[in-house]
């Protein structure tokens, strides 16, 4: 699996070079501070997972390196440039690709079309041009097939796919056009443990074929089966930051379940 991704992975990119980097990067809808001072970097051929409960900022952090929203303080450095993405199609042209847990899928279409969906081929001048449905079909079977997933029939609905299937068609297919960045918001969030297996397996493969994966997520068990860095998020400040070496599993999963607050409240209960 890792080598044919590592086909589509750009051949310029060095384990360790930093993709994205944010420095004391801060945003505020109004009076409502929803990131304040955060600094992380994603480094390719490397998974950062940035764990935290609802409210934490991980929307907002997503949103910000998606080209969603703009920053207001700080800095968002792109290979080495300071940026500030207008779109999601600026980002997508820096090679920053996001895939969100409700999908941008169509349930009906079919699994093919999903996979080109917004980018099909075609043939011909506008507004005559036609799908290249029979190599569009070639390449979405290949390309899921390169990454263990093989489906009765390329044209049936997407719908009828697994949820972990229908993650890895979303990732497929960033990949394949071109993704350098790959974040992935709470991929597991709504799966069970075996398809949660499948998507881990699929983001292990992206962090070694060279990509840089920011992996968001509430699961530190499965924050920790695939992570190098670990960044906690709490009331949109940064409460952990470590790498793998630093942070065991047991410190993880005891800041997600509020080990400091727990403690606070145990003395002040027992007071």
């Amino acid at each position: 699996m890792t080598d044919t991704l590592a086909d589509h992975a750009d051949s310029q990119l060095i384990k360790g070079q930093t993709l994205i980097e944010m420095v004391d990067v801060g945003k505020s809808y109004g009076a409502i501070r929803a990131l304040r001072g955060i600094s992380m970097k994603v480094n390719a051929g490397e998974v950062t997972c940035v764990l935290g409960d609802n409210g934490a900022g991980k929307s907002t952090l997503i949103k910000i390196m998606s080209g969603l929203h703009p920053h207001n303080d700080g800095r968002l450095l792109v290979d080495g440039k300071e940026a500030s993405f207008s779109s999601p199609r600026e980002a997508l042209d820096h090679g920053i690709a996001t895939v969100y847990q409700d999908l941008a899928v169509v349930p009906l279409m079919e699994v093919w079309r999903n996979f080109f969906l917004g980018s099909e081929l075609r043939v011909g001048n506008y507004p005559l041009a036609r799908l290249k449905v029979k190599e569009m079909r070639a390449i979405a079977d290949e390309e899921l097939r390169k990454m263990g997933i093989v489906v009765k029939d390329i044209n049936q609905p997407i719908g009828t796919l697994s949820g972990g299937q229908r993650q890895c068609v979303a990732i497929a297919r960033a990949v394949y056009f071109g993704a350098r960045v790959l974040i992935l918001d709470e991929p597991t969030a709504a799966l069970g443990v075996k398809q949660s297996g499948v998507v881990l397996k699929y983001v292990a493969a992206a962090r070694d074929a060279g990509l840089g994966v920011v992996f968001i997520t509430h699961n530190p068990h499965h924050a920790y089966l695939v992570g190098d860095h670990f960044v906690i998020l709490k009331l949109g400040s940064t409460a952990l930051d470590g790498t793998r070496d630093e942070v065991t599993l047991d410190q993880l999963t005891a800041q997600m379940a509020g080990g400091d607050e727990l403690a606070e409240l145990s003395h002040e209960l027992k007071r």
